[in-house]
């Protein structure tokens, strides 16, 4: 006798709530095209002043001009968590002082010279919360 596995549920969330999932995490996955292929670099983030503040051992000249960041909380408990996605341009934080106050609070990876901070400018925002199937 077999059970079938049980139907796990993706349940979208308003954007407000999603940057408040986004806002409680720090770990995320940059994406963005280069040359034709998808880029995905492990990433840390900060969410202030409505702009996500990202740190990634991206190389600053290939960033390109919009980009894609996904973070997410996948929990033990099977099906459980939410998942973000948000997309808009993107710009490299170029003051000296502003950087370092990103580099103080953000750790990192460095990738050789690569250490890359970045501030995207959320224009589309998407999230699930991932729920067990009601009983």
């Amino acid at each position: 006798m077999s059970t079938a596995p049980a139907t796990l549920r993706m349940i979208e969330v308003s954007g407000p709530e999603a940057l408040w999932l986004l806002e409680g995490s720090t770990l995320g996955r940059l994406v963005y095209a280069q040359r034709d292929l998808t880029v995905l670099r492990p990433a840390r983030h900060v969410w202030e002043y409505g702009r996500l503040v990202i740190r990634t051992p991206a190389p600053a000249p290939a960033t390109p001009e919009t980009a894609t960041y996904h973070a997410d909380d996948i929990r033990t408990v099977p099906g459980t968590g939410w998942t973000v996605t948000v997309c808009g341009p993107v710009e490299v934080i170029t003051d000296r002082d502003e950087a370092a106050h990103y580099r103080r609070t953000l750790s990192g990876w460095r990738h050789g010279p690569h250490d890359t901070l970045l501030r995207l400018h959320p224009k589309t925002v998407a999230g699930f919360r991932l729920a067990r199937p009601e009983a």
